[in-house]
């Protein structure tokens, strides 16, 4: 089994790029999937985010409301420590059993954004990073999800800097071209991919 840390800051194209090696056949394990899951209405997790939060962080349907938890914790890292704290142990568990279930000659992809933030990169066989300048990366979150300039440039601060992602890569996947660019580099990385892991 070869695992794979994929991450990339916010806009910079990590969920196309996710998307794309489990099209050829990668096994995704996509922790902000993961991280949505354990605070659904009903989970223990959403608990503990209510206890810690309040209320108000959520929807009329008991849903949690991620963009007022988000305008919450992204200006306070105390407030974005004490979430964390509650969801990544979650997610961690959920992920082992996530792997447990894979094939044994899988090419495991774990989609995670904050990998260089949280010093997961010795935890993979190799680390991809989705590149995207800060320019490129504040107009897609402008054009795609309707963010200001100015909360597009709060998350991408809020995240770990470029240079600090780079250092952390053994492959570099550039995303500020055209889709069609971006599938040829897929291709490439997939066949490189392939090859490490028929060398075990």
């Amino acid at each position: 089994m070869l695992k794979i840390g994929l991450t990339g800051g916010i806009g910079s194209g990590k969920s196309e790029v996710s998307g794309r090696l489990s099209a050829k056949g990668a096994v995704v394990v996509d922790a902000d999937a993961i991280a949505r899951e354990v605070v659904e209405p009903g989970t223990p997790g959403l608990a503990r985010v209510v206890a810690v939060f309040g209320d108000e962080v959520l929807r009329p349907d008991g849903s949690l409301d991620r963009p007022k938890l988000g305008s919450i914790v992204f200006a306070d890292p105390e407030k974005l420590a004490a979430l964390n704290s509650i969801v990544h142990p979650l997610v961690g568990e959920r992920v082992a059993e996530l792997q447990a279930q894979a094939p044994d000659d899988a090419i495991l992809v774990y989609d995670v954004p904050l990998l260089v933030e949280n010093d997961l990169a010795p935890m993979y066989d190799v680390v991809i990073v989705v590149d995207a300048s800060d320019d490129v990366r504040i107009r897609r979150l402008a054009e795609h999800r309707g963010m200001s300039e100015a909360d597009a440039k709060a998350r991408i601060a809020a995240q770990a800097s470029r240079e600090k992602r780079l250092a952390a890569a053994d492959i570099v996947i550039d995303n500020e071209g055209t889709l069609d660019e971006l599938a040829a580099r897929v291709d490439e990385v997939w066949q490189d991919l392939r090859g490490r892991a028929a060398r075990g």
